[in-house]
């Protein structure tokens, strides 16, 4: 039997859109702000926006029937006619923001217009007119959202910690932030303030959301066109990260997310950057809102482009052109001129299919592998290398291998290209990678690490301020007793600030803060992998931060150390992340090799 949902419920689906979380009421609270056409906003939060999320604003404010009517599905000043969503140059414009959040939690709002002496109060609760009367106020908007999904306790229990949830709060406040430059934000939390942004210029706001280190490393980018103007910033090389999260595309000023663009991003950086790492990137788009189409999903993130090629070629020659210009890489000086904006290379990127079949081509590999230019493989002759790839490295403890060499007194070790071990025994070798068995090794020392048994501290004599960006700062305060466990003793200060009051006992003076700079961002690598407990991704971060740098020459004295403590693991055949760390090479496996007897 087919019934009419009530609107309480309906209601409640509707908000799940919209609200899926504190942040996403952030989000909304803080683009009605700047759509009211404030110069001021503040954000409020208590327990990660779980008790409270509120946002007070100096803009035009609303009179009594709108504030009456703002509660209302579909309620909106922003469009009235079908015309209007391809014309769209506001950030909210769907009506659906204050319903969905008073469909799940308790509001209170207070308003007042220029116009009016005495502002206006309404309180709602699960989607019920609760209580309305004049009040004073200032001019502007004051939004308080009061416990979150009260009455839908279900989804309330799906919200993750207060941390992670604070984290996406910040990220939603910096990407409005970015994008209104002009406007003052300010964000407290359970009664602290994170940040205090002042108006001013979109560098200046960078540098107030990412830190000062940033103020020399921005490279400015802006080009315009009959058909778009690109503008912002982009990163120096130095400057990328293993990490997402310092890139934000923003189109006629509203932040979207566009795997496509980023592309055009990479390959714009290419050859620049260290494998796996991201630049820094805050670019503005601005292009007649009828060449786009933003009413494509709930968030608005993502967005239809009339014609999506056209803006890729102008990213990524733009930040070439950039880049060139401020000397960053070698290239020639050419102007977006007509003639090279039509060239089919830049009408048409080369896309990851057209480059799979370009480097599968004999033609390709001939000039790009070494030795290959003249290489001549018979199909009569017997290839080693197939017999070679076939043996599996026997890199596990069952390896009867392991137990001989174990036996064995580690001697007559052979560096090989800064980053082998050659380990000869009367059975055979090992070809040890060095930096492989340095992280089995420095992985199975903080595993056995504990609170009741913690690594070695150094307390220093002379404690160390380590500044970190404010969005870094809730997740380094979480990972302060974790970090202690494995030597490190940090203390919060100021916002932003940490005291470095210890390091592990082997460390090197005069390291503490790039390393915990290095460690916090290998660890955010790691975070968004769900399968890791919050203990191993950080030594799972402390082992790539800490192990043998790649390249480096090792002592016979040193290599010995190593290849014993690699014997002494537990399971010395893999990384933490599975790969082989030795291939072993059993003397019957050479003499069938060379076919002796």
């Amino acid at each position: 039997m087919i019934t009419i949902l009530p609107d309480h419920i309906a209601n409640q689906i509707a908000a799940g859109e919209v609200i899926q979380r504190p942040a996403s009421a952030v989000k909304e609270l803080l683009e009605n702000a700047v759509d009211a056409g404030a110069t001021a906003i503040q954000l409020i939060v208590n327990d990660a926006g779980k008790s409270l999320v509120q946002v007070v604003d100096n803009g035009r404010g609303m009179n009594e029937a709108d504030a009456r009517l703002c509660f209302g599905r579909h309620a909106t000043s922003k469009i009235s006619r079908i015309e209007d969503l391809f014309c769209i140059q506001t950030m909210g414009f769907r009506g659906e923001a204050l319903a969905s959040i008073a469909a799940v939690a308790q509001v209170e709002l207070r308003t007042r217009t220029a116009e009016n002496e005495l502002g206006f109060y309404v309180e709602v609760e699960n989607s019920q007119l609760i209580k309305t009367e004049p009040i004073a106020a200032p001019v502007g908007t004051s939004v308080a959202m009061k416990n979150l999904f009260f009455n839908v306790p279900a989804r309330r229990n799906f919200l993750k910690s207060h941390a992670a949830e604070m984290r996406h709060i910040i990220d939603e406040f910096t990407r409005v932030a970015l994008a209104f430059p002009s406007i003052a934000f300010s964000l407290h939390a359970n009664h602290q303030q994170l940040f205090q942004l002042d108006s001013g210029t979109l560098k200046q706001r960078i540098v107030q959301l990412m830190g000062a280190s940033y103020e020399s490393r921005l490279v400015t980018v802006k080009e315009e066109t009959d058909y778009l103007t690109i503008r912002g910033f982009v990163g120096k090389p130095d400057t990328a990260r293993k990490t997402r999260g310092e890139q934000y595309f923003f189109v006629n000023n509203r932040f979207i997310k566009s795997s496509y663009l980023h592309h055009a991003i990479m390959n714009a950086f290419q050859g620049m950057l260290a494998p796996d790492h991201f630049p820094l990137y805050v670019l503005f788009i601005d292009l007649d809102p009828q060449q786009i189409d933003i009413n494509v999903h709930p968030t608005k993130q993502e967005i239809k482009f009339e014609d999506e090629k056209i803006v890729y070629a102008f990213v990524q020659a733009a930040v070439k052109h950039a880049l060139a210009q401020f000397s960053i890489m070698p290239t020639l000086d050419f102007d977006l001129d007509a003639s090279i904006q039509q060239l089919s290379s830049i009408q048409q990127p080369f896309t990851e299919e057209k480059k799979s079949a370009a480097t599968d081509s004999a033609l390709f590999r001939s000039f790009t592998q070494k030795n290959q230019a003249h290489l001549i493989q018979p199909s009569g002759f017997r290839s080693y290398r197939s017999e070679w790839e076939a043996q599996e490295p026997e890199s596990t403890p069952s390896n009867p291998l392991l137990n001989l060499a174990a036996s064995e007194p580690v001697q007559n070790l052979i560096g090989l290209l800064n980053t082998y071990i050659v380990y000869p025994h009367r059975e055979g070798l090992w070809l040890i990678d060095q930096q492989r068995a340095h992280e089995r090794i420095l992985y199975e020392q903080l595993q056995q690490s504990s609170a009741e048994k913690p690594v070695a501290t150094q307390r220093s004599m002379f404690p160390v301020t380590l500044s970190v960006p404010v969005a870094d700062t809730v997740l380094l305060s979480e990972l302060c007793i974790p970090l202690s466990t494995l030597g490190f003793l940090l203390e919060p200060g100021a916002t932003g600030e940490f005291t470095i009051q210890g390091t592990p006992s082997d460390l090197s003076p005069g390291q503490e803060k790039t390393i915990i700079e290095q460690l916090l961002e290998e660890y955010k690598h790691f975070n968004a992998d769900a399968n890791f407990t919050l203990r191993e991704k950080l030594i799972r971060s402390m082992v790539k931060q800490r192990r043998l740098k790649a390249g480096t020459s090792l002592t016979e004295k040193e290599m010995q150390e190593l290849v014993a403590q690699l014997l002494a693991c537990q399971q010395p055949g893999q990384t933490p992340d599975g790969k082989p760390t030795y291939l072993s090479i059993s003397k019957s496996y050479l003499d069938n090799f060379f076919g002796r007897e």
